[in-house]
């Protein structure tokens, strides 16, 4: 061994702190000589440590060579070949994580082979600009862009999740509130272990992800860095290709192979946000026209004077549980049923179609579109909504000074403000109803046990003010499993039979691994509560019950099979035929179920239309 193969040994010991590797890459030339040959062509570069390619000289630095560093315990030293191995594998997966988080779109339906064999122009402008950069502004340029694409990404899985329930986009300004909504349900459909299981399980990935990508993004600008040339053709070689495919319009099936849907993905991000923070404005504008605001107390309603007025919402009852053929003939049997019984108790009905503001999930927007005659698409505006003074359908019935408001709201756990709002005299939620059986799943309280409640809480009183009441039906709330079946009314008691018809019922675990075990169980949700109302109608109604029951949106799109549609079913029940006559110039079909060309609405326009039909020019 020359002297100068041993002195280089001994200054890296010194400036490593540890003995080197043996296969250092440094040629010991013959003859014991003290010069170390020159690369042919005069080239400095050196060999990589990793795979012996050529590589730029490294930028001047006293750490030691990948190769001979010792890994954890030394293994590196001990198993070169298997620390070679370990070394390429990370990259490979570390190419694979950036690949995946650039090319994944954010909709599961569009998640297929050709969506991750693109050219994503993004990655290619940021290959280049990481090249084109010093030493110090690289590495904080990799970190910067490896925690961003870590974020990018999880937005996108958290709009995987908006998508399959509520068929729409997370929206960055408006959406943060639903976060406690959906951990909130986790608890009540799964239990409390099942939430903190879920939260924390999210958490970890949200946090690994921003890491994994993070450390990704710098292991790959380091090995560009390592073989400038190389990576720098590929650079150029990529960026020429998408040009090309780009302007040809190259597609692998219907995905095309040049891309730049990171770009319109944040572009539409941005304006979203902008939408977002305009909205108050434009909302603003529009809850302060009112067609009714300075009708005295004594024109309003006056068709309807003297007569219990039942507004009831059927949870996720969607125009699918009408018009899907694998629906279509049991729920059409029970509407049947329903309009057969109610005719032979001496009761008609019309029934039509609204257009909700959402689907899949957010009731609580739709009710204060349908009660107030705006259109509450977002949580802004119902916060909007409800701390103004702007007249609600059940505001209304109580200005007139004729009817006592109510509110049964089963689905109600805890204090709820905004009821003070919609001007309601006395508010029953799910712990004053009187149950005492079990929870169906995210349900509190069976619908044919409320409306019983209501009976006996309410309507069935002596001596008492007509009523209007806002009813929210429960049962057919997702996940639809185990779910109540009707029984005697007479047996109903304190609610504690439904230990029983629990036991009885499916386990959601099991039913929601199969999309069509989850589509039969929504559809016998819908027929339970549907039975519940008009067996209720059919047994305590008289002569001024008016009943208005509608469908609050459309079901999660596992149900709607990708139907994007916000149609819901809307009906009008009357025993006093003048009722049903004033709304004759509807266009409504006869009967529980609306016809498939029956006049279709927004639901924010059912308020004017119905006061309207019901006041002193109806």
């Amino acid at each position: 061994m020359s002297l100068f193969t041993r002195s280089r040994q001994l200054s890296v010991t010194t400036e490593s702190g540890a003995e080197p590797n043996d296969d250092t890459g440094t040629a010991e030339p013959e003859g014991g000589g003290t010069d170390t040959a020159e690369p042919e062509g005069g080239e400095t570069g050196t060999a990589d440590p990793q795979d012996g390619t050529a590589t730029d000289a490294p930028e001047p630095s006293s750490a030691v060579p990948p190769a001979t560093r010792p890994g954890w315990f030394g293994w590196r030293r001990r198993y070169p070949r298997t620390g070679r191995g370990v070394s390429v594998g990370t990259t490979v997966l570390a190419g694979a994580l950036v690949v995946f988080a650039l090319l994944v779109p954010n909709r599961i339906e569009r998640i297929e082979l050709a969506s991750f064999v693109r050219i994503p122009a993004e990655g290619v402008l940021l290959a280049g600009l990481l090249l084109a950069l010093p030493s110090k502004p690289r590495r904080i340029t990799a970190v910067v862009t490896g925690l961003f694409l870590g974020l990018l990404t999880v937005l996108k899985f958290v709009d995987m999740g908006f998508y399959q329930i509520l068929a729409r986009p997370f929206d960055l300004v408006l959406d943060w509130i639903l976060i406690e909504n959906g951990t909130d349900f986790l608890r009540e459909t799964f239990g409390r272990t099942g939430q903190v299981l879920a939260v924390t399980g999210v958490i970890v990935l949200f946090v690994a992800l921003l890491v994994l990508t993070t450390l990704a993004v710098v292991r790959l600008t380091n090995l560009m860095v390592r073989h400038r040339p190389v990576a720098g053709r590929t650079v150029l070689i990529l960026g020429t290709a998408w040009i090309t495919c780009m302007t040809l319009g190259v597609q692998i099936g219907t995905v095309p192979v040049a891309t730049k849907g990171n770009a319109e993905f944040l572009g539409n991000r941005v304006e979203q946000v902008r939408a977002g923070l305009a909205d108050a404005r434009v909302f603003e504008k529009q809850a302060s026209v009112d067609a009714f605001a300075k009708t005295p107390p004594d024109q309003l309603l006056t068709g309807l004077r003297g007569k219990d007025v039942l507004f009831t919402f059927i949870e996720s009852y969607g125009r699918v549980a009408i018009d899907d053929p694998a629906m279509a003939q049991q729920t059409d049997a029970v509407l049947k049923e329903g309009t057969g019984r109610l005719k032979a108790a001496g009761f008609q009905s019309r029934s039509g179609w609204l257009q909700s503001p959402v689907t899949g999930a957010g009731s609580w927007l739709a009710h204060s579109t349908f009660l107030s005659g705006l259109w509450i698409k977002n949580q802004q505006r119902y916060r909007s909504l409800t701390t103004s003074d702007r007249m609600t359908l059940t505001n209304y019935f109580g200005k007139t000074g004729a009817w006592r408001t109510v509110g049964v709201v089963p689905g109600v756990r805890r204090a709820w403000p905004e009821g003070k709002y919609f001007g309601l005299d006395h508010i029953y939620d799910s712990e004053h109803l009187g149950y005492h059986g079990p929870y169906f799943s995210w349900t509190p309280v069976p619908d044919q046990f409320s409306m019983e409640a209501f009976e006996r809480l309410e309507h069935g009183r002596k001596d008492r003010a007509p009523i209007m009441a806002e009813i929210i039906l429960a049962s057919s709330h997702n996940p639809w499993s185990p779910i109540a079946h009707m029984i005697d009314w007479d047996d109903l008691g304190d609610g504690s039979v439904f230990h029983r018809i629990k036991k009885e019922g499916t386990n959601p675990t099991e039913v929601w691994k199969d999309p069509e075990k989850v589509r039969a169980e929504y559809r016998k949700a819908i027929e339970y509560s549907i039975r519940s109302l008009t067996e209720w109608v059919e047994r305590y109604g008289d002569d001024d019950t008016v009943l208005v029951f509608l469908g609050d949106h459309q079901p999660v799109p596992t149900v709607t099979a990708g139907d994007t549609g916000k149609d819901v079913p809307v009906t009008i029940v009357a025993h006093d035929k003048k009722v049903l006559d004033r709304v004759a110039d509807w266009g409504w079909t006869d009967g529980l179920k609306p016809a498939e060309n029956a006049p279709r609405w927004g639901m924010d326009k059912f308020r004017d239309r119905f006061m309207t039909a019901y006041g002193p020019q109806g």
